[in-house]
């Protein structure tokens, strides 16, 4: 007969945190799919940044429904702050929990569609590799006339719209940059600090997107050429970029895009604007950018994520 320990569940208490401003056409589908996890959070904390829509309502029904939910209200800063201005509201969540009374730490935005068995999914995933510190799946555009179109993201990071973290991982980087950049620089750190961070593409992973990415501030021209000074700050190689230029043509909004990235990137380079400096990340990043091209995305996670299932 198995002993107690044998058959105990793991814990799975994780929270939640999702900045949110303005977002009376997309949180009611996201609080819907939450709420309807066959593993809900313990706790999540949604941070209205200033909203001037229906949005204070919306979240202020759902948290009387649902006792897990509790809204922090931000001070109105007179437009949406992307990158840094997401990640200070993403801290002032976390500041309202103790936090070593959760297993696991997600940010997710607040215009996502989520499986029923996402959460659950992605914590068997973590139970049984203890050396995975970070997923998500991947995310998908419905387009108007019903079709699902995947954003094209690598494998080698949990995509920044639903990081998903244990949380002795998250501890251990330093949680998030508060710079444009940050859901990029968290895998890289992961993986400096002996952590797998990943994002796979399965149906039942798969995450709906109501609106394309980057278009939440002023214009997806803005914010692609936000994706290209990100980049810039990162670290990445002017070889690289080139490559990204190339390969995001094809991408929607097609030529306009990936012009976009390229632009954004120059102008940084340009102006010699900061880029992070952790010591051995640079270095860290350009190997896997060399990798990736000389051996294909998938060969070069593999060769960095060697070490670490050793």
């Amino acid at each position: 007969m198995a002993d107690a320990s044998e058959t105990k569940t793991p814990s799975r208490r994780y929270v939640l945190i999702t900045p949110c401003r303005n977002e009376e056409s997309h949180v009611e589908a996201t609080i819907r799919t939450i709420v309807g996890q066959s593993v809900p959070p313990t706790r999540w904390i949604i941070v209205d940044d200033g909203s001037t829509d229906r949005t204070p309502q919306i979240l202020a029904d759902a948290a009387a429904e649902h006792a897990f939910i509790k809204v922090v209200t931000r001070t109105n800063r007179g437009a949406r702050s992307v990158g840094p201005g997401v990640i200070a509201a993403f801290y002032a969540g976390l500041e309202q929990l103790d936090v070593e009374a959760f297993d696991y730490i997600g940010k997710v935005d607040a215009d996502l569609e989520f499986p029923a068995e996402y959460f659950e999914r992605v914590m068997r995933e973590m139970e049984a590799d203890p050396k995975l510190g970070n997923m998500s799946g991947k995310v998908y555009l419905r387009l108007d006339d019903g079709r699902l179109v995947p954003e094209r993201m690598g494998d080698e990071n949990a995509i920044g719209a639903a990081k998903f973290y244990r949380k002795a991982c998250f501890e251990q980087i330093g949680g998030f940059v508060q710079h444009v950049g940050w859901d990029g620089i968290d895998g890289h750190m992961c993986r400096l600090m002996g952590w797998i961070a990943r994002s796979e593409d399965r149906e039942d992973l798969r995450i709906i997107h109501r609106r394309l990415m980057g278009s939440s501030q002023n214009s997806v021209w803005e914010g692609r050429k936000r994706w290209g000074r990100l980049k810039y700050y990162m670290g990445s190689a002017p070889w690289y970029m080139s490559a990204i230029f190339a390969y995001r043509l094809a991408e929607r909004p097609y030529v306009v895009g990936s012009v976009a990235i390229l632009l954004g990137y120059l102008e940084e380079l340009a102006r010699q604007g900061p880029r992070y400096e952790y010591p051995g990340f640079r270095d860290a990043l350009r190997r896997f950018e060399w990798l990736s091209l000389t051996r294909g995305k998938r060969a070069a996670i593999e060769v960095v994520n060697a070490p670490l299932k050793r």
